[in-house]
């Protein structure tokens, strides 16, 4: 049991307990243990494999019994129950001691993170000032990690030789986490590049570590959490510039302009320190510029599985933790599945495309409702493309799914106080006119 990781559970722990304002210590909390839970891993600082969701969990169901929770989040209870039926499914064909606690827990412990974060976050107001601090609690650990791969990884130009995703350059450890991680730590500093810090030396700080973070998780050679990060930085700056935050300034299309001009030489420089590498990676080439047949790296051949499964069992599905095993004895392939969107129609059948219905509708209807979240879609673009590629194995696509909930008020403190005086300003003159003597 590591005493770091402990003491840090029970710091937030405490804060939640002591703190004012619980909704927002919660979240705090919840953001740093899931930006911190790869660095743990990797750094096998962990107290159990799973410790970061089941820290979010605890957190938000810590958060609930002061705040309660919403009626109006019962989708998300809905979702959580309709992935239960396939427990029974598995059960008589798992022996309880091992296959059950791996297969079962491992696979639902991502499912159920998501479903308590979402019903805690859901509908519950943040000002965006609470939303940056949030998105600050989640980057520091982020920045842990980049540091730590950097420590970590041996020199580029001596240790490269193909186009494989590449352990050595992710700190020893998956390089399609670190770079999903690496990836949403550099879009969490870009939406600062827009929103900028007060301090101009923590801007500069942070847009350095931005930019490491992009080319370190260009080098772990897994191109979902780059590409993910780049589909969120174009929503978001689209959104950005829709949204009307930007009032006909020429300022933040400089700043676009330096954005590009910055992109393209990081890349250019990749591009160098892996004599090409990179590129060929990118365009499906082996180290000596043939074509690969297969752009997935194999799992075009999982996902066929994983429909073959479904259609076999179209109703409950096969049974929760399962895949795997269907894996080995149709395929021979002993990999677990990557994508946890036909993993739950193997797994849940009929029930699976209801749960998935579910999360993919009720944040969309939010926003028909009137909530506010210049990062909605780039939040639950994040998540759905995240589980997509590197399923539910941590925390973190479940609660950035949660904070797509969350309904910002973007007025300043300022604006606020003003708005608040003149609504009391008008109620006190309406009381006055109420209890005025009739002229009678």
């Amino acid at each position: 049991m590591n005493p770091v990781l402990v003491a840090i559970l029970i710091y937030f722990t405490y804060r939640i307990i002591t703190g004012k304002d619980k909704q927002q210590q919660v979240l705090l909390a919840c953001a740093y243990i899931a930006g911190a839970e790869v660095f743990f891993r990797m750094s096998k600082a962990y107290v159990f494999w799973e410790t970061g969701k089941y820290a979010v969990i605890f957190y938000c169901l810590l958060g609930m019994t002061y705040l309660g929770f919403k009626r109006d989040a019962a989708p998300y209870l809905l979702y959580f129950l309709f992935l239960l039926p396939a427990i029974a499914v598995s059960y008589n064909q798992l022996t309880f001691d091992i296959d059950f606690r791996k297969s079962v827990l491992f696979n639902l412990s991502g499912p159920f993170c998501l479903s308590v974060a979402a019903v805690f976050a859901f509908g519950r107001k943040v000002t965006l000032k609470q939303l940056m601090e949030i998105l600050n609690y989640m980057v520091y650990p982020i920045i842990t990690t980049v540091v730590y791969v950097v420590l970590y990884s041996p020199d580029v130009q001596e240790t490269i030789s193909n186009t494989a995703s590449n352990s050595n350059f992710s700190g020893g450890y998956s390089g399609n986490q670190v770079a999903t991680v690496l990836g949403l730590g550099a879009f969490i500093i870009l939406t600062r590049f827009f929103i900028p810090y007060k301090n101009a030396l923590v801007q500069g700080v942070m847009l350095f570590f931005m930019a490491l973070m992009a080319y370190r998780a260009l080098l772990t050679f897994s191109r979902g959490g780059v590409i993910v990060a780049v589909i969120m930085a174009l929503a978001f700056i689209g959104i950005y510039y829709l949204s009307g935050l930007v009032r006909g300034s020429i300022k933040p299309s400089f700043k676009l302009l330096t954005l590009v001009f910055a992109g393209l030489a990081l890349w250019g420089y990749t591009h160098i320190q892996t004599r090409g590498l990179i590129e060929n990676r990118y365009t499906n080439k082996d180290a000596l510029g043939r074509e690969k047949s297969d752009f997935t790296t194999g799992r075009t051949k999982l996902l066929e599985a994983e429909f073959d499964a479904f259609k076999g069992s179209p109703i409950m599905g096969i049974g929760a933790g399962r895949v795997k095993i269907y894996f080995e004895e149709e395929l021979d392939i002993h990999l677990p599945t990557h994508n946890e969107i036909t993993r739950t129609l193997a797994e849940h059948g009929v029930l699976g495309i209801f749960a998935l219905l579910t999360l993919i509708l009720a944040p969309m209807i939010t926003m028909l409702q009137g909530r506010r979240n210049l990062l909605f879609w780039p939040f639950l673009i994040f998540w759905f493309l995240t589980i997509a590629h590197s399923s539910m194995r941590i925390a973190l696509p479940a609660f950035v799914y949660a904070l797509c909930l969350l309904n910002v008020n973007y007025e300043s403190e300022k604006e606020t106080a003003l708005r608040r005086k003149s609504i009391a300003g008008s109620r006190a003159v309406a009381d006055k006119r109420r209890h005025a003597p009739s002229s009678s």
